[in-house]
């Protein structure tokens, strides 16, 4: 049976964020009474009160909400990502079961399958083994959203589903060096060197690593999708079901933004996980999402909404 989602109460964590930004967008078309989006300066998750008192009277809780980046900022912040993560989920999903909440829809992370999957991921792969090292601690975090979820649906009938989000990408994504992904730092990188002339670009690994990524605006479709139509205790992979190699990414993206000169890839840096790619038949068995939007269209997007951007800001510089 359909959720109805119009006249309703949502609270949406992480919903000014880059992926929140989307769902909230797409949520509003159904015409919910009030969207509710905590913003952590004023609302830290990490506190039960503060997610007991966000919670109340509302319908249904997507929660979002996390402290991520890429490899270089996990392995610099691993015990942060850990509490972060681990607090904000277990406290929110808490105190939207005290509160009655009618639907929670947890959205996890592709970090949390193992290292050395089978690939394609399928869901039933989620604990054949340990998570790459480097994404371990906010991986193995957000995948106690699932433990969390079973064992509430089991005790005490709550209606929480679990949703498996490749990497992501697209416009309103994170630039920012320091915790960026591999998208958008490359597309920093390669934009800068472009503009600075510079002979080469290092890109960290050694390039063979592949990575499979979902145009974000697919995500949040997918997400809200899930929202109204899937009701079961089975986590749920959300992807593209297209694979590259970092090596072939950074070149399209050179090549899109009309970089001539040599890319050079830095060995002692970590590739991460070898491979990433998962199997998304369930959730078109489920709620009939498929990713229809072509790679290099969403990289294009991506790169023209990122220049207009960087070129109002240096103007304004």
């Amino acid at each position: 049976m359909k959720t109805k989602i119009s006249g309703s109460t949502i609270v949406v964590t992480g919903g000014a964020g880059f992926l929140g930004k989307h769902v909230v967008k797409k949520l509003k078309l159904l015409k919910p009474k009030k969207i509710i989006i905590p913003r952590s300066k004023d609302c830290d998750l990490r506190n039960f009160r503060n997610c007991l008192k966000v919670t109340k009277n509302s319908d249904f809780v997507i929660h979002m909400a996390g402290n991520v980046g890429g490899i270089g900022y996990n392995q610099k912040h691993p015990a942060e990502l850990f509490d972060d993560n681990i607090l904000m989920g277990v406290n929110i999903m808490r105190a939207a079961r005290q509160n009655k909440i009618k639907k929670f829809v947890a959205v996890g992370t592709v970090c949390s399958y193992p290292k050395f999957a089978h690939v394609p991921f399928k869901e039933v792969d989620l604990w054949s083994g340990y998570p790459e090292e480097t994404n371990a601690p906010y991986g193995l975090a957000k995948k106690m959203l699932l433990v969390q979820a079973q064992a509430y649906r089991q005790e005490y009938n709550f209606n929480a589903i679990y949703l498996l989000p490749v990497n992501l990408y697209g416009i309103g994504d994170n630039f920012d060096p320091e915790s960026s992904h591999v998208i958008p730092s490359l597309i920093k990188k390669f934009i800068d060197a472009r503009d600075k002339h510079s002979k080469d670009v290092v890109v960290w690994g050694t390039g063979r690593a592949t990575r499979e990524f979902l145009y974000v605006e697919e995500a949040a479709e997918g997400i809200v999708n899930a929202l109204q139509n899937y009701d079961k205790a089975d986590p749920v992979n959300l992807g593209s079901s297209y694979e590259i190699s970092i090596a072939n990414l950074a070149k399209t993206i050179s090549k899109i933004v009309g970089y001539k000169g040599e890319i050079i890839f830095d060995s002692t840096k970590p590739d991460g996980q070898p491979r990433r790619k998962l199997d998304t038949t369930r959730a078109f068995k489920e709620f009939g999402f498929k990713s229809k939007i072509d790679f290099r269209d969403g990289l294009t997007k991506t790169i023209n909404w990122y220049e207009q951007i960087f070129t109002k800001k240096t103007k304004k510089s």
